[in-house]
C-alpha cells in the first residue's frame, strides 16, 4: 500500500490523533524555546547566555538518554508519554510565572536567569524520554508496511509545528509580550495531553521485562554500533548539527546584525522548518530510499553551504532564503535517517536505539548551540557561523572518502521486505 499511496499512514485513525498530539506538543515546545531565547538575550545581551541554554538542556538529556531508553522498552508507551507531557506542563507554567512581574518582584536578573536555566535543565531530563517514547509509540499504531510513510508524515508534522511555532512566538512576543506568550505555550501542552488519552494503551512487546539495566543498555549500544547504516547516518547528522548550529545565534543576528526585531526573528527561526516541511511533503510522493547514502551526503553538504551563506549575509531576505534551503537539505537528511531507524530497528529495542540516536543527534542540537555561543563569544557571530558551515563541509567530504559503503547505502530492499510483512 505504501508503494502507491502517499497517505497510507493517514488511513489509520489513531495515527491521525498521534499527529495531533505531536503537533500541539512540538508547536508549544518550539514556541517556548524561542520565547526563552529572546527573553534571556534581552536580559543579558550576551551570546554566551544563549549557549548556556543549550548546555543546560544537553547535560541531563545526554546523561539520561540510555537509561530512558531502557525504561521506555520496559514500559507501556501511551501512559509513559502522558506522564512526560504532564511534567512538561509544570515547566511551562513555571516559566510563565518567572516572567510575571507580580511574582518575580524585585528579583535580580541573575536570580531569574538561574531559575530559567533550572527549568530548562529539568526539560532536558524529560526530553531524554520524549524521543524514544514517541518513536516506539508510532510503531505500535501503524503496521510495518507503512513505517516509511508514517516516518515521513511524523517528521512532516514535527516540521510544520516547527514552522508555525517560532513564527507565532515572534508574533506573540510583539503582540502580547513574553509573559502571556508563555501562557499560550502552557495551554498547548495541556491540549496535547488531552488528545493523547484518545489513544488506548498499547502492549509491551519487549520479551525481556525485568532484564538487568546494564545488560539492556549494553545490548542497545551494541546493536547500533554493529548496524553500520544506523551508525553512519546518525554520526554524520550529529557532526553536521553540532557545527551547523547557526539557529542558536538567531537572536544576535535579528537584533544586532540584521536589525529586524521580534517579527523578523520569528521569520528567520521559521525559515529552515518551512523548507524542511515542504521537502517532506514531496518525499511522501517521491520516496528517496534509492541511493540513500549518497543523497544524505549531498543533502548535508548543501546544508553546510547554506549555513555559510547565512553567516556572511547582511541582507534580511538573503538570510531567509539561505535558512530556507538549509531546511530543504535538512529535511532530506531527516527523512532518510528516520526511515533507516524505523526499518532496521527491532520492536523490542526501539526505545534504546532511539535513545542512542538522541544522544548522537538530538543532544548535538544543544551542544551545537553551546558551541555556537562560545565561538561567537570568541570570534564574533558571523565568523562563528561561517566556521560551523565550513566544518560541516569538511565532515561530509571526509565521510564520503573514507566510507565507500555508506555512499552505496540503498534502502529499496528493506522497504520491499517490510511491505511484504
Amino acid at each position: 500500500m505504501s508503494k502507491t499511496d502517499p497517505y497510507a499512514a493517514l488511513r489509520f485513525k489513531e495515527f491521525n490523533i498521534f499527529l495531533l498530539v505531536r503537533f500541539a506538543l512540538v508547536f508549544g515546545w518550539s514556541m517556548q524555546f524561542i520565547i526563552i531565547e529572546w527573553q534571556v538575550y534581552t536580559l543579558t545581551k550576551d551570546p554566551l547566555s544563549l549557549g548556556i541554554i543549550g548546555l543546560m538542556e544537553i547535560i541531563p538529556a545526554f546523561t539520561m538518554a540510555l537509561f530512558a531508553g531502557h525504561i521506555v522498552d520496559q514500559s507501556e508507551k501511551r501512559n509513559l508519554l502522558a506522564k512526560c507531557i504532564a511534567a512538561f506542563s509544570f515547566i511551562s507554567f513555571g516559566l510563565f510565572l518567572l516572567t510575571w512581574p507580580r511574582v518575580v518582584g524585585d528579583w535580580t536578573v541573575n536570580s531569574v536567569l538561574s531559575c530559567i536555566y533550572g527549568l530548562v535543565f529539568f526539560g532536558g531530563f524529560l526530553r531524554s524520554f520524549f524521543g524514544p517514547t514517541i518513536f516506539s509509540l508510532v510503531a505500535l499504531i501503524v503496521p510495518k508496511k507503512v513505517y516509511p510513510n508514517a516516518a515521513t508524515w511524523n517528521s512532516s508534522t514535527w516540521q510544520m509545528a516547527s514552522v508555525l511555532g517560532p513564527a507565532f512566538a515572534g508574533a506573540c512576543i510583539h503582540w502580547i509580550g513574553v509573559h502571556w506568550s508563555l501562557c499560550v505555550v502552557f495551554g498547548l501542552v495541556i491540549s496535547s495531553l488531552i488528545f493523547l488519552f484518545k489513544i488506548p494503551p498499547k502492549p509491551i512487546l519487549n520479551p525481556k521485562i525485568g532484564e538487568p539495566i546494564f545488560q539492556s543498555l549494553k545490548e542497545g549500544v551494541r546493536f547500533v554500533f554493529k548496524t553500520k547504516a544506523i551508525l553512519g547516518a546518525i554520526t554524520l547528522d550529529m557532526v553536521a548539527v553540532l557545527f551547523g548550529g547557526a539557529v542558536a545565534l538567531l537572536p544576535v543576528f535579528a537584533q544586532d546584525i540584521l536589525k529586524v526585531g521580534p517579527e523578523g526573528f520569528g521569520v528567520l527561526r521559521a525559515a529552515p522548518a518551512v523548507g524542511a516541511f515542504l521537502t517532506m511533503l514531496v518525499t511522501a510522493y517521491i520516496p528517496i530510499s534509492r541511493h540513500a547514502g549518497m543523497k544524505l551526503l549531498i543533502a548535508i553538504f548543501g546544508f553546510g553551504l547554506c549555513i555559510i551563506v547565512f553567516g556572511i549575509s547582511s541582507v534580511f531576505w538573503i538570510s531567509v532564503i539561505a535558512l530556507f534551503f538549509s531546511g530543504v537539505t535538512d529535511g532530506v537528511s531527516m527523512v532518510i535517517r528516520q526511515t533507516i531507524l524505523q526499518l532496521k530497528t527491532p520492536d523490542d529495542m526501539r526505545g534504546r536505539v532511539a535513545s542512542v540516536n538522541s544522544m548522537f543527534v538530538g543532544s548535538s542540537n544543544e551542544l551545537g548551540a553551546f558551541e555556537s555561543g562560545l565561538t561567537a563569544k570568541l570570534m564574533g557571530a558571523v565568523s562563528a557561523v561561517v566556521f560551523g558551515g565550513t566544518m560541516t563541509l569538511i565532515t561530509v567530504v571526509t565521510t564520503g572518502i573514507v566510507s565507500p559503503s555508506f555512499r552505496k547505502l540503498d534502502l529499496t530492499e528493506d522497504m520491499k521486505a517490510h511491505e511484504s510483512d
